[in-house]
Parts: structure tokens; C-alpha cells; sequence
């Protein structure tokens, strides 16, 4: 099965080897047909702590490397 690639903005990066990466999605409601927009939060594996908080980056979905941390960062999309 393909691995999941999220887009998102770094939030956080004062965690060793950890930032927190900030991904929205977007939807239509199903009963009043508005788009809705809901964000969630994820703990991405950053090795080299080249990442800096307002960097937009792509995660990958990986096997559990902690407690929180199931995403590694693969590239950055743009830069803050």
C-alpha cells in the first residue's frame, strides 16, 4: 500500500530531531454544502533539524518511530 504524503506548515521546531508540522484540510459539508476547513496537528522525524517553524514541508508516512512521532519530513515545498 502507497504511503501517505501530507502538506503542511512547520508550528513548531524545539524538539530534538522533532518539528510539529500544521496540515489543513478542506471539505464540503455534507448537510449545508459549505466548505470547511479543519487542521490537525502532526509530529514529523526532522534528522538533520534543517526545518524552521513557518516552512511549508511535505511528510511522509512511516513506520512508529515514538511514542507520537509515525511521519518523516521529505522535502520542503517552500520556505519562510
Amino acid at each position: 500500500m502507497p504511503k501517505r504524503i501530507l502538506q503542511g506548515v512547520v508550528v513548531s521546531d524545539k524538539q530534538e530531531k522533532t518539528v510539529v508540522v500544521k496540515v489543513e484540510r478542506r471539505f464540503t459539508h455534507p448537510l449545508f454544502k459549505k466548505t470547511v476547513r479543519r487542521t490537525k496537528n502532526y509530529h514529523a522525524h526532522d534528522e538533520e533539524r534543517q526545518f524552521k517553524v513557518g516552512d511549508e514541508v511535505a511528510i511522509e508516512e512511516t513506520a512508529p518511530i515514538s511514542r507520537l512521532k509515525r511521519w518523516k519530513v521529505v522535502g520542503v515545498v517552500g520556505k519562510a
